[in-house]
């Protein structure tokens, strides 16, 4: 696996050469974007340099070269993060061990007493290591979900029902490719990571299209919208907080803005996860009541 030299390559073509300050010569471009000799103008390296590096044939590469590869393709800081993790790679390096029973006691009694928060604890890599039960109710009751298929990105790809709890689902899905391949390039020897993206792939085609145009992006602040089938439409901001004592982890947890229909809808929802009984399987929300 090549991840530096498909990575230069991938950004290399999403370059618009003319808005690099490289001219029109009038020459047929035979693939979009930057070609190697004009990275290597931009970045001052030789083009024999560019070449090895996208061939793989030098993958360990100095700091200022790649702060000037990154310069000339205008990368920003989640993508310059994964350009050295990629040129930093060490053959056998420790795979990732599954972290689901590693969430602390203290970190499960926090999430419990978020009542009024729907609340995740997820890896760097989107599995959902605990819950609360908002998230529960927004979501998917992750306790009925086979604990390997409890991970945020296999749901939004492979699991129909939750998919279609997006109202923008091809930005959504997008976003989680970008955070999948940043976690692939700080973890090239992740067993269980590559795993997961050898079934993404082989399960969905958008998935491997997008996958080829090594878009990357670290955990932010986001804001989704759902269509939940009881509460309709929630627009909730997505806050993300990482977890001191387990860097690999980090807290997630959902909001909606004050006084907002999101926030009506967000309350009762979180009213009938707790209330709901078998006869109040019909109940629905209406948010012009």
């Amino acid at each position: 696996m090549n991840q530096l030299g498909d990575f230069l390559r991938a950004r290399r073509a999403a370059v618009d050469p003319q808005q690099v300050g490289i001219p029109d010569d009038g020459r047929l471009r035979r693939v979009p974007g930057l070609r190697r000799e004009e990275l290597a103008q931009l970045a001052h390296v030789s083009v024999d340099y560019v070449v090895r590096l996208e061939q793989g044939r030098s993958r360990r590469v100095s700091r200022p070269v790649l702060d000037a590869l990154a310069d000339a393709l205008g990368l920003e800081a989640d993508e310059r993060d994964y350009l050295f993790a990629a040129a930093d790679v060490v053959p056998g390096a420790a795979a990732r061990q599954p972290a689901r029973a590693a969430v602390s006691p203290q970190l499960r009694q926090l999430l419990d007493t978020m009542h009024d928060v729907p609340a995740m604890v997820l890896s760097r890599t989107m599995d959902v290591l605990a819950w609360n039960g908002g998230a529960a109710a927004l979501l998917i009751d992750f306790e009925q979900v086979a604990p390997p298929r409890r991970n945020l990105i296999w749901l939004t790809f492979l699991d129909k029902d939750f998919r279609a709890l997006y109202a923008d689902w091809p930005r959504a899905a997008r976003e989680c490719v970008a955070v999948l391949r940043m976690e692939a390039g700080r973890k090239p020897d992740d067993t269980a990571l590559h795993a997961l993206i050898d079934e993404l792939q082989a399960g969905d085609a958008d998935f491997r299209n997008w996958w080829a145009t090594h878009q990357v992006r670290g955990p932010h602040q986001l804001t989704k919208t759902y269509v939940h089938p009881v509460v309709g439409e929630l627009t909730l901001e997505v806050q993300q907080f990482t977890v001191d004592t387990h860097p690999e982890q980090f807290l997630i947890a959902y909001t909606a803005a004050a006084d907002s229909q999101s926030s009506e809808g967000l309350r009762f929802l979180l009213q009938w996860s707790v209330s709901r009984a078998p006869a109040d399987a019909g109940t629905s929300y209406d948010p012009s009541v």
